[in-house]
């Protein structure tokens, strides 16, 4: 660490006071090694389909990268109400090889118009109670724009295109599958 001597002429003593963060030549070789694996990072796309209930923290720190400096996430939460009606929960069925193949396809597709460094995309199954998370979305990048840009295409894509099934299941009356309206293959 660097430290910088003040010595004063009237007195013998010798003050060091430690410098902080310390000068660049004091650890050019730790710097170089750093930013070196940073550079040798290769870009992630970690993709879920899961039973269990959703960490947005988890999700979120699969993304991080030291030479990203946003992070941004969608969290599709279940709530309490859909015209008029009470909601208890959703839940949700997917066709899995093509639900994995099309998230694929979508990350992929967010490489090339945006300058991302990791996906991470982990949807639920199954039923999802009232708050809690039925779709977590990360992304990292360098700068802000091309995160939140990029999270929002993904999410509007997997709404749009993936085989995932919702039922709204209500307190009051009985529940049935619901076709999603941005789905590309109900619109007529």
């Amino acid at each position: 660490m660097s430290s910088l001597e003040i010595s004063s002429s009237s007195c013998s003593q010798v003050t060091r006071l430690q410098l902080f963060p310390p000068l660049a030549e004091d650890n050019i070789s730790g710097l170089l090694g750093e930013s070196m694996s940073a550079i040798e990072e290769k870009p992630k796309d970690i993709i879920k389909f899961t039973l269990e209930k959703l960490s947005v923290d988890e999700v979120s720190q699969l993304v991080v990268s030291p030479v990203c400096g946003a992070v941004s996430l969608f969290v599709g939460t279940t709530r309490n109400n859909f015209e008029g009606k009470k909601v208890v929960s959703l839940e949700y069925e997917a066709y899995m090889p093509m639900a994995e193949a099309e998230v694929r396809k979508i990350c992929s597709a967010v490489r090339q118009q945006w300058p991302v460094r990791h996906i991470a995309v982990y949807h639920r199954l199954g039923l999802v109670p009232v708050t809690e998370a039925s779709v977590v979305i990360a992304l990292s990048s360098a700068h802000r724009a091309a995160s939140l840009e990029a999270v929002k295409y993904v999410i509007d894509t997997l709404k749009a295109k993936v085989p995932i099934w919702k039922k709204e299941i209500y307190e009051e009356e009985t529940s049935s599958w619901k076709r999603n309206k941005e789905c590309f293959w109900t619109k007529n």
